[in-house]
């Protein structure tokens, strides 16, 4: 479950969070009692973005702005940063709907699996790499970009198509870190960096002395 309370169709009080959930589970159902999407997720980045539908306008709005016919990237490139995002940031959930979302574009299976590992496939074109390059500065790197980058960014895309990629990308990176940090969605897992026990009999101060010479 997510960390913070989902939102039941009864106590909506938006037209908008409304109409989403009419559109996603239909008109007759609770999704927080009757959880479950067509995409095979369970649903809760919705009830719980529904917390504050001001923000929940402001975020599906978002979704509305890289599919407005005035976008001049090439929507496969585009995703392509999506998913490398949502890769990059260790959210499954943004990883995987837009690991769906290249496979509508036509994308072959076979270049999608080497979305984690494109440094050294060969599967991609020169402009593919380019732009995860990109990507990778604008996640893993937290936007610092070699100029170099961006000379080879200029060499098919003009500014406007530079700056559409560079806000899509990172509003995916941030999307991915907040479904991480609530544990919405596929990200509704344990913490993996834990512990592993020692043996019986163990100590610390055995793991710290000094080897006695024999």
């Amino acid at each position: 479950m997510p960390v913070l309370k989902q939102i039941p169709r009864a106590d909506v009080t938006s037209e908008v969070v409304t109409a989403y959930y009419d559109r996603l589970f239909g008109p007759d159902r609770d999704p927080v009692a009757s959880p479950g999407t067509a995409t095979g997720t369970p649903g809760d980045w919705w009830t719980v973005f529904a917390i504050a539908p001001d923000i929940f306008k402001h975020a599906v709005d978002g979704f509305a702005v890289y599919r407005h016919p005035d976008r001049k990237l090439d929507p496969v490139l585009r995703e392509l940063g999506q998913t490398r995002a949502g890769w990059v940031k260790e959210s499954q959930f943004v990883f995987s709907q837009h690991c769906k979302s290249l496979r509508a574009l036509g994308v072959s299976d076979e270049k999608i699996a080497a979305i984690p590992h494109w440094q050294v496939s060969d599967v991609f074109d020169d402009k593919e790499r380019a732009v995860l390059a990109y990507a990778d500065c604008l996640t893993a790197g937290d936007g610092r970009t070699p100029l170099e980058v961006f000379e080879k960014l200029r060499t098919f895309w003009g500014d406007e198509e530079i700056f559409e990629f560079t806000y899509i990308t990172t509003l995916y990176s941030m999307h991915a870190v907040i479904t991480r940090a609530l544990r919405m969605e596929f990200d509704n897992v344990a913490e993996r960096i834990t512990e592993v026990a020692a043996p019986e009999g163990f100590s610390a101060q055995d793991f710290l002395s000094t080897p006695q010479r024999r």
